[in-house]
């Protein structure tokens, strides 16, 4: 059996994951079975995870819109009165079969429903099986600040099936990546030189790479579950990642980014300011650089944008007495956590960015 342990929130992949799935059903034996997807899972994984499960109980979808704008209170009320009318109760289960926004939306609407409902998170984009199907973080934004609301609650199980990345955009493809790119900074040299460069036309050695991934993620979170210290190491990148986020999204006349995107950009600059701080390699910067701009383009920014981005960094979850805190590398796998940074410093590090 192959399973990532992790106490109640084990992951499984591949077809002992749908026969762990069938033997949990009938341990459970759930009043009644609600599935969580988006429009877009509606359509392309929905169909699948009928072909792989035929359930006998009674089976509710709920269907909610895609794309971060709707990780919201606004989408979790429309599902908290859905499963009401629909008369789910404490028994019931929730199987949250979507990406990020999905599986984000729908652990927080599990967790707080008659103060808990058991579910089932199944990952269906590569974002959200490198990262958040490991640690049991569940959440909203609060307006455009992003995970401003949630809860750490672990699912039932996790389901990996690498089936299902064959609906996903190219570009959604890629974003999950830049997580992958991430493990591998914050963990090792050895698996950096693995996965910077990887294959995603070879089926094994990529699946092998994910599974890696979410390997090194759970050992991280297996030793720190509530990010006292080395947890903090995943947000690696994420303090102006989330905050470029956000700034994209707040912005009508900006194209949203992908979490991704967003985090690829935060990454480099996370390397700059590494550098200069910590003397992070100058050569290992350049190589991660190069690295990142293989699989995601430049992103513009204006002066203003940067200022509006420096502006967002207050709201981030690690900071603390009204200081905002970064995790930055002595080099890959050697982390130092709660680091100050000046304005001064992340300007300079958007300009190693822009003038790349």
């Amino acid at each position: 059996m192959e399973k990532i342990s992790q106490g109640k929130g084990q992951v499984y992949r591949n077809e002992n994951a749908w026969e762990i799935f069938s033997a949990l059903i009938k341990e459970l034996k759930p009043s009644k079975i609600f599935i969580i997807t988006d429009e877009n899972t509606n359509q392309y994984c929905l169909p699948y995870f009928f072909e792989k499960k035929n359930i006998e109980n009674a089976v509710e979808i709920i269907t909610i819109p895609a794309g971060e704008i709707y990780k919201n209170i606004s989408s979790c009320l429309k599902v908290w009165e859905t499963l009401s009318e629909k008369g789910a109760d404490r028994n019931s289960l929730i199987v949250n079969l979507g990406g990020g926004v999905v599986t984000d939306i729908g652990g927080f609407v599990a967790s707080t429903f008659k103060r808990g409902v058991p579910f089932i998170n199944i990952p269906t984009s590569l974002l959200a099986m490198v990262d958040a199907s490991v640690g049991g973080k569940n959440g909203v934004d609060l307006g455009h600040i992003k995970n401003q609301i949630g809860v750490v609650n672990l699912p039932e199980m996790v389901i990996l099936d690498t089936e299902f990345l064959k609906t996903l955009p190219d570009a959604h493809r890629t974003s999950g990546i830049a997580e992958m790119l991430k493990h591998g900074i914050i963990h090792s040299k050895a698996y950096w030189e693995r996965i910077k460069n990887i294959d995603v036309s070879s089926q094994l050695e990529f699946e092998a790479l994910i599974w890696d991934s979410i390997e090194i993620k759970k050992e991280i979170v297996s030793k720190d579950p509530l990010e006292k210290n080395l947890r903090k190491t995943l947000n690696y990148g994420h303090t102006l990642g989330h905050a470029i986020e956000s700034h994209f999204l707040e912005n009508s006349n900006k194209t949203a980014l992908l979490h991704g995107e967003a985090v690829a950009v935060g990454i480099i600059l996370a390397t700059y300011i590494s550098k200069e701080i910590l003397g992070f390699p100058k050569e290992t910067l350049l190589d991660i650089t190069l690295s990142i701009f293989k699989y995601f383009l430049k992103q513009p920014f204006t002066h203003e944008d940067i200022e509006m981005v420096i502006n967002l960094l207050v709201f981030d979850k690690k900071n603390r007495n009204g200081q905002v805190l970064f995790v930055l590398l002595e080099d890959i796998g050697r982390h130092r956590t709660d680091c100050i940074v000046s304005n001064d410093l992340i300007y300079k590090a958007f300009d190693y960015y822009k003038n790349f």
